[in-house]
């Protein structure tokens, strides 16, 4: 029996439709409100038997704070797959990330290691990967303090997973770039593609990794299958600017592109009025300095590590970017 966390976020859920598809035992850890409906509407962009393969799922409810609810979801548990996470670039939200990020992933390792669980694969991010300048970034770089609290949430969180490892436990952990996928259209690269399509008239100057969803749920479970442990590896299939992404949303979208730059300066200016904006009408920020630093810094990653581990051909950005909007456009229209 395999159990999932987080399986109503875009990694989680395709990586259910995956294993589902392929006739493995899934268990669903879900939250009392979270809405598994969307599970199967993404199902339906890739099947016509999306009911039917939705169905297959045992849904747990419960949470990775909740022990007496992990300790039920843990029964009969061969192998773990914590995609869970809390994701911010605000410093309002901390606490809730240090909760959800490092609390909740140490009570996965935890019962883990008191279940004896065969295999464990956690999902980070290349944000809890250190920088380096002037070359390809890779797992070797050192994590530093960066006032970013997704990043540092993340690093915590994967020491946490090595102490797992340490004490015994089978996991990999995998850092994935930006992700590209469909069906969440209200957050991570999905939102990016919803305000993309309203029109925007600065595109940020930074550049990153991008990879296909599809991609890293199949790497997760290659990874598992050929029991690949005590390791950490990038997930990146191509290194684009910033601009180049939303110039290509803006294509297959048959929308107009940018055309002024987002200086630094007046990313600033953004952050100040957002402030106000906050502070008078009682709403929550959009913008921070991590966010900033983000669409500003031009970080390219290296993904031979992955590469010469499991000789796997990425899917080009550009085409989980066409794939990515079409199925936007369908959900626009339904």
């Amino acid at each position: 029996m395999i159990l999932v966390t987080g399986g109503t976020g875009l990694v989680g859920c395709h990586l259910l439709y995956n294993l589902i598809l392929n006739g493995k035992k899934v268990k669903a850890l879900h939250r009392k409100n979270s809405n598994i409906e969307v599970v199967k509407k993404v199902f339906s962009y890739y099947s016509e038997n999306s009911n039917n393969l939705f169905n297959k799922i045992d849904w747990v409810e419960g949470n990775i704070n909740d022990i007496t609810s992990l300790d039920n979801a843990f029964k009969n548990v061969d192998e773990v797959y914590h995609c869970a996470a809390f994701i911010s670039f605000n410093n309002e939200d901390l606490n809730a990330m240090k909760k959800i990020n490092i609390d909740g992933t140490a009570n996965m390792i935890n019962f883990a290691l008191e279940k004896k669980v065969d295999k464990f694969c956690y999902v980070s991010t290349i944000a809890a990967v250190g920088e380096k300048k002037d070359s390809l970034i890779d797992e070797e770089c050192e994590w530093k303090q960066n006032n970013n609290p997704y990043s540092e949430t993340k690093h915590y969180a994967e020491l946490e997973v090595w102490r797992g490892i340490s004490e015994g436990l089978n996991a990999v952990i995998v850092n994935p770039g930006v992700i590209v996928g469909s069906g969440f259209w209200r957050r991570g690269s999905g939102a990016f593609i919803t305000t993309v399509s309203r029109g925007i008239n600065y595109y940020p100057t930074g550049k990153t990794g991008f990879i296909c969803v599809k991609d890293v749920v199949s790497i997760m479970i290659k990874l598992m299958d050929k029991n690949v442990f005590s390791e950490r590896f990038i997930l990146v299939a191509e290194n684009w600017s910033q601009k180049d992404f939303i110039n290509s949303i803006c294509k297959h979208l048959d929308i107009k592109p940018p055309k002024n730059k987002a200086t630094k300066s007046i990313m600033y200016l953004g952050l100040y009025l957002d402030f106000f904006r906050s502070f008078f009408l009682n709403k929550k920020r959009r913008l921070s300095k991590a966010i900033i630093k983000s669409g500003q810094s031009k970080n390219e990653y290296c993904n031979k590590k992955i590469k010469n581990s499991l000789n796997h051909n990425f899917i080009k950005v550009e085409d989980s970017i066409i794939e990515t909007c079409k199925n936007f456009k369908i959900n626009l229209y339904q």
